[in-house]
C-alpha cells in the first residue's frame, strides 16, 4: 500500500490572488489540477495513474494569508465523502480568529467528517504552545483536549514557506515539544519535518515523544538522507508525501519512485511509503 500523507485538493476559488499565483506559477497542468480539484471521481483516477492507494487532502484556514475559510471544512468534507476508503478529509480552524477553536472542530468533525486538523503556523501567524506561561491563545489548551477526547490527530506545519505574508519565525518544531508533554494522548503530525532549517529539532521529537509523527512532505526524495540520515531509524514514525500541487513538487510519481530509489531497507521502505499513515489513519 502506497499512502501519499500529504497532498492539497482545495476550493481554487478562496485562493488570494498572491497566493494563487505562488501556486500555479510555472505549472503546465495547472488546468488538470484545477478538474480534479472539482470531481473527486478524476482525482481518484488521477491516483490510480501515479500508483496511490490513499492520499489525505490537506485543508487548513487562513483568510488573510492564502484566503481560505473555514468553508473548506465543508467543501473539502463533500469531496471526500463516499471515497473514505481512499481519501482522509483534513480541516482546519483557526486559533487566533475563532472565538472558540474546540467548538469549531467539534463542528467540523460532527458535520463535515473531518479526521485531521491542520494547523499552519507560518500561514496563521501563532505558536503551537502559546497556551502556556501566560501565552496571549489560552483557547489551545481545550482545542488539544478536544482532538485527543476525539482521537483526531493534529498536524503542525514546521518549517518554511515560500508564499506571501507567511512568518517563518512561527515554522521550529521545538514549539511541539510543550504540546506532546502536556497532552501525551494527542497525535502529533510534524509536517515536513522543519525543512529546511529544523530537521534536527524534528529528529529529537521523534525519537523524545511516542506521540510524535512526522511527514516528509515537501522535501525532495534524493535529499531526504543527507536531511535525516538515521531516517531509517524512525521509519515507524514516518510518512512519505509530496505536497503536491504545491510549488516546487514536479509530481507524484516521480517522487514516489525517487523514493524508491533510496538505500533504505525494506521494512523501513514500506513502513514510510504506507505503513505508518495506516496507522495514523486508519480506515473509518
Amino acid at each position: 500500500m502506497i499512502v501519499d500523507a500529504h497532498m492539497h485538493i482545495q476550493p481554487w476559488r478562496q485562493f488570494r490572488p498572491e497566493a494563487l499565483d505562488k501556486m500555479t506559477k510555472g505549472r503546465p497542468d495547472i488546468d488538470r489540477i484545477r478538474e480534479m480539484c472539482d470531481d473527486p471521481g478524476a482525482f481518484l483516477r488521477f491516483l490510480d495513474e501515479q500508483g496511490v492507494d490513499r492520499a489525505v487532502l490537506v485543508n487548513y484556514v487562513s483568510p488573510d494569508i492564502i484566503g481560505f475559510t473555514d468553508e473548506v471544512n465543508g467543501f473539502i468534507g463533500r469531496y471526500c465523502r463516499g471515497h473514505e476508503d481512499r481519501l482522509v478529509p483534513v480541516g482546519g480552524v483557526h486559533p487566533r480568529l475563532a472565538p472558540d477553536p474546540a467548538a469549531d472542530l467539534t463542528l467540523a468533525v460532527q458535520r463535515h467528517g473531518i479526521r485531521v486538523l491542520k494547523l499552519h503556523p507560518p500561514h496563521q501567524l501563532f505558536r503551537v504552545n502559546a497556551y502556556r506561561d501566560g501565552g496571549d491563545l489560552p483557547q489551545l489548551a481545550p482545542l488539544y483536549a478536544r482532538c485527543a477526547a476525539l482521537e483526531i490527530p493534529v498536524m503542525v506545519h514546521t518549517g518554511t514557506s515560500i508564499f506571501p505574508g507567511a512568518r517563518n519565525k512561527y515554522g521550529d518544531p521545538i514549539d511541539v515539544d510543550d504540546v506532546a508533554v502536556d497532552f501525551p494522548d494527542l497525535t502529533i503530525i510534524m509536517a515536513h519535518g522543519g525543512r529546511p532549517l529544523w530537521m534536527n529539532a524534528a529528529m529529537f521529537l521523534l525519537r523524545r515523544h511516542p506521540n510524535v509523527f512526522m511527514d516528509i512532505s515537501g522535501i525532495p526524495p534524493k535529499a531526504l538522507l543527507d536531511y535525516f540520515p538515521r531516517l531509517a531509524e524512525v521509519a515507524g514514525k514516518t510518512m512519505f508525501g509530496t505536497d503536491w500541487p504545491g510549488p516546487g513538487v514536479p509530481g507524484v510519481r516521480c517522487n514516489v519512485e525517487a523514493f524508491q530509489a533510496l538505500p533504505l531497507p525494506e521494512p523501513a521502505r514500506r513502513a514510510i511509503l504506507g505503513g505508518t499513515a495506516g496507522r495514523v489513519f486508519p480506515l473509518p
